[in-house]
């Protein structure tokens, strides 16, 4: 396809899913109602972004439904997706050729980072639920849209991460349910600090780090190179930017921080019923950052208004650190604690309220899933606050309701950052 016809086709396709806002679409399987119109109406899913975490949608990841489209702007990743997608797949390399299909209900978003807002948004007002990848979204002003967007269109989203409802967590090595269960009935007093650090089972990644030395090389003709950085600033093409390094510059992560930030953090905003609410100080203790590769962090803390803690551990300082700590007692990794008869005064006591944590019965119901737009988007303002903090390099005050950052217009343009065109939320 030459220039022009390639250009006359973006534009064509804009136009045309740009008309969608305008359009209530309802996915098929709601046409007569709440749930599903036949039981054995399958429903159906695409993947947006077949890279390596992407694989792992197209093989096994909500595998209920039947997959009949994948897309990537990597020709030898959209090839090998097509492949094990089987015959029913079909394969696209512009993500609103999918969006356009009327018969796709559910889309997988597992591409980098900064395309999460711009495709969940695009697929809410096509009338798609929505299974995306973490961290949620970039920044905290495309998360902002992102909720926007789904009430707008009264759309199903859930994040993928689940250690909140399901599976062990992580280092801790048991769910994340009986520590809410502990916190919520008073166990442990309040106020409570989390400390987050090798010593309690989280390990940072500080291997997805960014390299400052990057020389400008050919783009490879599999990758459509502008394609992949859509939204994000132009850099000259490095393979140490794209596919799974990306992780490490800020245009389009967060390193460590960003990769497992969300995983590690929004269960504890859980265990410490925080949904609604974010801290209000934020103080990174971290080299000097660059201001396109990502760096390391010594400690984080951010601190609510109640006086509870996270204290993000990237050197693991505290050695003897209590993944919990409050007034009455600690809870230590793998669910010790230094409280006298902690199991059974535990199992006497109220459990947590339950949590919807079938993907597709609240498709079938329109209830909200787990982790869905609201919460995922709190603890993804976790990972965001942190992120500026280290950026800034000071002391930061957020206004927990506005979300904003107080009196600090620096910080605050880190909220909501520019897009190259013509990409916009």
């Amino acid at each position: 396809m030459n220039t022009r016809s390639r250009i006359h086709r973006r534009r064509f396709l804009k136009t045309s899913i740009a008309s969608l806002a305008t359009v209530s679409i309802v996915p098929r399987h709601v046409l007569g109602g709440a749930g599903f119109t036949a039981p054995n109406d399958i429903p159906t899913r695409a993947v947006i972004g077949t890279g390596g975490m992407g694989m792992g949608h197209v093989k096994s990841v909500n595998t209920a439904c039947k997959l009949v489209a994948v897309c990537d702007v990597d020709t030898n990743h959209l090839a090998e997706a097509v492949k094990a997608g089987g015959p029913d797949c079909k394969g696209y390399r512009d993500f609103r050729e999918v969006l356009a299909r009327k018969d796709v209900d559910i889309v997988h978003i597992p591409t980098p980072p900064h395309w999460h807002a711009i495709i969940s948004i695009a697929a809410a007002r096509a009338g798609k639920d929505i299974w995306c990848e973490k961290p949620m979204t970039r920044t905290i002003g495309e998360g902002e849209a992102v909720m926007a967007a789904i009430r707008e269109n009264n759309r199903i989203f859930r994040l993928n991460t689940w250690f909140r409802f399901q599976d062990g967590f992580y280092g801790m090595g048991v769910p994340v349910k009986p520590i809410r269960k502990a916190v919520m009935n008073g166990m442990l007093g309040w106020p409570i600090k989390a400390t987050l650090s090798a010593t309690t089972g989280f390990d940072w990644k500080f291997g997805w780090v960014g390299r400052t030395d990057l020389t400008p090389q050919p783009v490879p003709p599999e990758l459509d190179y502008d394609f992949w950085l859509g939204p994000a600033p132009f850099k000259p093409y490095h393979p140490h930017r794209v596919h799974g390094t990306f992780r490490g510059y800020w245009d389009y992560d967060g390193g460590g921080l960003g990769d497992m930030g969300q995983h590690y953090l929004d269960p504890v905003q859980y265990i410490l019923g925080k949904d609604d609410e974010s801290p209000v100080e934020i103080e990174a203790d971290a080299p000097k950052q660059d201001a396109d590769a990502v760096g390391t962090f010594r400690v984080i803390r951010m601190k609510y208004r109640d006086g509870c803690e996270i204290i993000l551990d990237g050197e693991n300082r505290d050695k003897s650190a209590a993944f919990l700590q409050g007034p009455n007692g600690k809870i230590f990794k793998g669910m010790k604690s230094d409280i006298v008869d902690f199991e059974s005064k535990l199992a006497g006591m109220k459990d947590p309220e339950p949590q919807i944590t079938d993907f597709l019965e609240s498709v079938r119901t329109r209830k909200k899933f787990a982790l869905n737009e609201l919460n995922g988007h709190r603890s993804c303002t976790l990972v965001n606050l942190a992120k500026t903090a280290m950026q800034t390099g000071r002391v930061l005050r957020f206004d927990s309701k506005t979300q904003r950052f107080v009196d600090d217009a620096n910080a605050n343009q880190y909220i909501l950052q520019p897009m190259r065109g013509p990409w916009t939320l």
